[in-house]
């Protein structure tokens, strides 16, 4: 493959820019991340193939797999360009009803098309549909657009624009005032301004320096890095590229976990690609500029998204942190000048250069700037990958994007942060997204992941989930966390158990003090946090779990006795053959019995239940 100049790039652009708006074409795009392919878009697919060719429409119509297209809760799913008809829950036995409708007889299949839960009333149209109209696609600009695995995609939507402007037109100070300009602030937890990082590096001595990202997300229920990377690895890269100028750097690693095999994937073969088109490489673009890009897999340990941890395992050593100072930007992979940023962070890098710092400060809050993606996930309808603007109150994520709690179920928090975060209670969801407001109630910006819950939420158990988390994680190398977290989960353990006493709660008190001021890393630092943040608006859950020996939520085992309401029961039978336990007598158009001597309280009759007729 020919290797693109500068000129041949903008003339590539033109070109397949040009084609597109030519094109009479229908296209297909169909959702082709990790959790679509998980409910069968693979399949779906293949068999649109299939009834294209025999419908004789291959010619008119051409299916591209995209990356996620963020709404996860509605796989498979498809937009049809140009209409901008959206199709949810695509089954095979669907694509025959799709082509002959809707491609040939141009009548949208009405059954398969969003249907608002509150109006009732179906929405075609991809861009009405409110999960995504409350958004704004920054970084994910081409989520669900272009094909992730065609580097032409990429390139006719202005993709390595920056990073030729930033190899002819930029030097490295530019390249840093407008990082520092847009005012970005790293996305993978902290939140240390960009452009004061990279400028640390640039000024750093050394002939040697190094840029790594870190794609090593592993807090549970997130999956912004992945989705990213799965729908648009060009822009990881090309953000790379401009970061390599900036500090004068001749390699990058891109550190991902193993269990992101789509990720890893697309990734390998936009390298390939870019390396072949002179985009990676030696004299890229013919600047003379030489950077290459290597992935590195992690094993999946948690404590490896810590930057220190992470390049000692690059290094190939065990990951543990070590202390700090001296900081990556002075001594980091190899004791070389280091700079890390996360997927997000590096994606939103093109779009700063090529727009300009100022555009990208145009939106925001005063101390944070741009957009910021979520992986909205747990008790909410709307399951999914969202983007919206610094500044947007928690509560316009929850109930406008994520279209509120399902089953009529009442909000009870929102875990920010992984499980180093905390829960925001509901008289507070008019937080807005900015790290200083969501400090200060006690959560972290975090990554970006959101864990919504609803009031069958045990908000004791859950600080033990989470603490078990920590516990299992930490790396073991210093004290306060190895030890301190390994206390911590015993006793929320022994309260879950209703074995509780008064003193456990100024005990666990003390020890999170304890583990934040004196842990090594952010992984122990912030440990604690779902501990104290459900001390400081769930503590009447606490007091019921240790003074009452009661859990207000139904979901301590063993504080629970369970048994039918005949008031409320409904006679259906569903406990019955649900409990695997054989605890439960009933017979038809009679009340259910619960055996409590058979009964090993899997919480299975009460999840089944639809009318709260277990108690």
């Amino acid at each position: 493959m020919e290797k693109l100049t500068v000129q041949t790039l903008s003339e590539m652009q033109q070109r397949l820019k040009s084609e597109f708006e030519a094109s009479k074409k229908t296209y297909l795009l169909i959702c082709g991340g990790t959790g679509c392919h998980a409910t069968g878009s693979i399949k779906v697919k293949d068999a649109l193939a299939g009834e294209l060719e025999a419908k004789g429409l291959n010619e008119k119509v051409q299916i591209v797999e995209t990356g996620c297209n963020g709404f996860c809760a509605m796989g498979p799913l498809m937009v049809v360009h140009p209409d901008g008809i959206f199709y949810q829950k695509m089954k095979v036995d669907d694509i025959e009803e799709i082509v002959t409708s809707h491609l040939i007889n141009k009548k949208p299949v009405e059954r398969l098309l969003y249907k608002d839960p509150v109006t009732k009333k179906f929405i075609p149209r991809h861009d009405e549909i409110p999960f995504f109209a409350h958004q704004m696609p920054r970084v994910l600009r081409n989520k669900g657009v272009i094909d992730p695995e065609s580097i032409s995609d990429y390139i006719a939507r202005d993709g390595y624009s920056a990073a030729a402007k930033a190899l002819f037109d930029m030097g490295p100070e530019d390249i840093v005032a407008e990082v520092k300009t847009s005012g970005i602030r790293g996305r993978g937890g902290a939140g240390f301004p960009t452009g004061m990082k990279w400028d640390f590096t640039r000024a750093s001595k050394g002939d040697t320096k190094y840029v790594l990202c870190n794609a090593d997300e592993g807090d549970p229920g997130a999956f912004m890095d992945r989705s990213i990377l799965e729908a648009d690895p060009h822009a990881v890269l090309e953000g790379m590229i401009i970061a390599a100028k900036a500090i004068n750097s001749k390699k990058g690693y891109i550190y991902a976990r193993t269990e992101y095999p789509l990720a890893i994937s697309r990734l390998q073969i936009a390298i390939t690609a870019a390396k072949e088109m002179g985009l990676l490489g030696e004299n890229i673009l013919g600047s003379g500029f030489d950077f290459d890009v290597e992935i590195y897999q992690g094993a999946g340990a948690f404590v490896c998204g810590e930057e220190t941890a992470l390049m000692r395992s690059i290094e190939g050593q065990r990951g543990m942190p070590r202390p700090r100072p001296p900081f990556p930007a002075h001594k980091g992979l190899w004791e070389k000048p280091t700079i890390l940023n996360n997927v997000e962070t590096l994606a939103n890098i093109p779009q700063i250069i090529i727009n300009g710092g100022a555009w990208y400060a145009s939106v925001g809050t005063e101390t944070s700037k741009g957009t910021k993606v979520f992986a909205l996930s747990g008790d909410i309808n709307n399951i999914g990958l969202v983007e919206v603007p610094m500044g947007t109150t928690l509560r316009s994520i929850v109930y406008d994007i994520g279209g509120g709690i399902p089953n009529k179920r009442k909000f009870k928090g929102v875990q920010l942060g992984g499980p180093s975060g905390g829960c925001v209670p509901e008289h507070l969801l008019d937080t807005p997204v900015d790290y200083e407001a969501i400090a200060k109630v006690g959560a972290i910006m975090g990554s970006g992941g959101a864990i919504v819950m609803d009031d069958r939420t045990c908000m004791v158990d859950m600080a033990r989930f989470f603490m078990d988390f920590i516990q299992d994680e930490s790396c073991g190398k210093c004290t306060p966390c190895r030890e301190g977290t390994r206390r911590l989960l015993e006793i929320l353990e022994k309260i879950c158990d209703g074995k509780g006493v008064p003193e456990d709660i100024d005990l666990m008190l003390e020890l999170s003090e304890m583990i934040k001021d004196s842990a090594l890393c952010g992984l122990g630092q912030t440990g604690p946090n779902p501990v104290l943040s459900s001390l400081r608006y769930f503590r009447d859950e606490f007091d019921a779990h240790i003074n009452e020996k009661r859990c207000p939520a139904k979901r301590c085992a063993a504080l629970l006795k369970f048994e039918v309401d005949p008031d409320l029961c409904k006679k259906c039978g569903m406990c019955f053959k649900a409990c695997p336990a054989d605890a439960i007598t009933w017979q038809k158009k009679e009340v259910a019995v619960i055996d409590k001597e058979k009964c090993i309280k899997c919480m299975t009759c009460f999840e089944k239940c639809k009318f709260d007729a277990i108690f």
